[in-house]
C-alpha cells in the first residue's frame, strides 16, 4: 500500500486526561477541613529600576541617580494566607477516559484501520502501565502545585477515584516522592495507577478523580494562582493580573494538565546533566517554554510525528520508549493532521 493512500490530512484525538480549574482556599495543617476560600487583593507598590541600564546611563553616576529617582509605580495582584492560617489548600478534579483508539476525526479509513490495530497492540503488550504510573506519581508527588510546592514543610494529598465500579480512596505524603525520577515502588501509587490505567486501556469507560492537597506553607504566607496571560495591557492596567473563578483564585486547568503528563524522560538530552530539563511535558516538540527549547526536534528524528507517521502505518519503532511517547501525545491530545501533497 503507497503512503499516499494512507494519509488522513484530517486527524485529530481528544484529550483522555481532563482535569478541571484548581480552587484554592485557606485552613490550618491542625484543622485542616475547615476551609475558607482564598481572595485576590491588589497592591500598588513603588519599585526600584532593576533593569539592564544602557552604557551611556550606567557609567554616569548622575544620570543613574536620575534614573533612580524616577518611580516605578505598579498595581498588582496577590493572594496570601492569614495571619490564622498556615496551610494551603489546592482541589480539583481530572477525569480520566477510554477510547483512544478511536480518533474524534479521521478522513482517511485506511488510516484509521492502521492506527486503531497499533493502539490495540500497544494496549495488548503494555496495558498503559507505565504511563499510568507515572500519571499517578504526578499526582502523589504533588507537581500540580507547581511554585506552592517549593518551601512546604509538609504536603499531603488525599486521591478518591469512582466511577461505575469503583469507589477507593488514597493519602500520600508528597514529600516522600521526587519529581524528578519515577523510581518509585509504592503500593498505593500502583493501586491508583492500575486504575488509571485500565479505563485508558477500554472503549468507552471513565474515572473520577477528586484530588484534594494540603500544603504548609506558614502563616500569613503567599500562594500562588496561575498568572492571567494579557495581550493588550493598556496604560494604568495592572501589570500583573491573576486568575480567579467567581472571586476564588484558582489554577488554570491548562497549568495542572501540564504538571500531570510531565513525564517525558525518554528525550535524547534527558542523561546529559549539562543539557537536561529533568523530565519534561509531553510535547510534540518537546517544547519547554521557559526555557525557549524544544528537545525533540524533526532534524533529530526524535519528534511526535517523526515517530507517529511510522508506528501508526504498522512499523515497529525500535524502542518501547519511543513508543511510550507516541501514546502519552496521543493522550494529551490534539489535531495531527498530515498534508497529502508532496513534500
Amino acid at each position: 500500500m503507497a503512503k499516499k493512500d494512507n494519509i488522513a490530512s484530517v486527524l485529530a484525538f481528544e484529550k483522555k486526561l481532563v482535569p478541571s480549574d484548581g480552587y484554592m482556599y485557606g485552613t490550618t495543617w491542625d484543622n485542616r477541613d475547615a476551609l475558607e476560600p482564598l481572595a485576590l487583593t491588589e497592591k500598588s507598590v513603588r519599585g526600584t529600576i532593576s533593569n539592564r541600564l544602557k552604557a551611556a546611563v550606567k557609567n554616569d553616576p548622575a544620570k543613574l541617580n536620575a534614573e533612580v529617582e524616577k518611580p516605578n509605580l505598579q498595581r498588582v495582584d496577590a493572594c496570601a494566607l492569614t495571619l490564622e492560617q498556615d496551610t494551603l489548600n489546592v482541589q480539583f478534579t481530572l477525569k480520566v477516559l477510554g477510547g483512544l483508539a478511536e480518533p474524534s476525526a479521521c478522513n482517511n479509513a485506511l488510516f484509521k484501520q492502521s492506527y486503531s490495530a497499533a493502539v490495540n497492540d500497544y494496549i495488548e503488550q503494555h496495558t498503559f502501565h507505565e504511563l499510568a504510573r507515572r500519571y499517578a506519581i504526578n499526582i502523589a508527588n504533588a507537581r500540580f502545585l507547581w511554585r506552592n510546592r517549593v518551601g512546604a514543610e509538609h504536603i499531603e494529598v488525599r486521591v478518591t477515584a469512582k466511577n461505575n465500579t469503583l469507589d477507593q480512596a488514597w493519602v500520600f505524603n508528597a514529600k516522600a516522592f521526587s519529581t524528578r525520577d519515577f523510581d518509585v515502588n509504592d503500593t498505593s501509587i500502583n493501586e491508583l495507577a492500575e486504575s488509571i490505567a485500565a479505563v485508558l486501556a477500554s472503549s468507552d469507560d471513565f474515572l473520577l478523580l477528586d484530588i484534594n492537597s494540603f500544603v504548609k506553607v506558614g502563616r500569613g504566607q503567599e500562594v500562588y494562582p496561575s498568572e492571567e496571560l494579557v495581550l493588550d495591557k493598556g496604560k494604568g492596567d495592572k501589570s500583573k493580573i491573576l486568575y480567579h473563578v467567581r472571586g476564588v483564585a484558582a489554577m488554570h486547568s491548562q497549568k495542572l494538565g501540564n504538571a500531570l503528563r510531565t513525564i517525558d524522560t525518554w528525550y535524547p538530552a534527558f542523561d546529559d546533566p549539562a543539557s537536561s530539563a529533568g523530565p519534561i511535558a509531553i510535547e510534540p516538540y518537546g517544547a519547554v517554554t521557559n526555557l525557549g527549547k524544544a528537545y525533540r526536534t524533526p532534524k533529530d528524528k526524535q519528534d511526535f510525528y517523526t515517530f507517529f507517521d511510522a508506528w501508526a502505518r504498522g512499523e515497529t519503532l525500535t524502542r518501547v520508549e519511543d513508543a511510550h511517547y507516541v501514546v502519552a501525545t496521543l493522550v494529551r491530545g490534539g489535531v495531527f493532521g498530515e498534508s497529502d501533497k508532496d513534500k
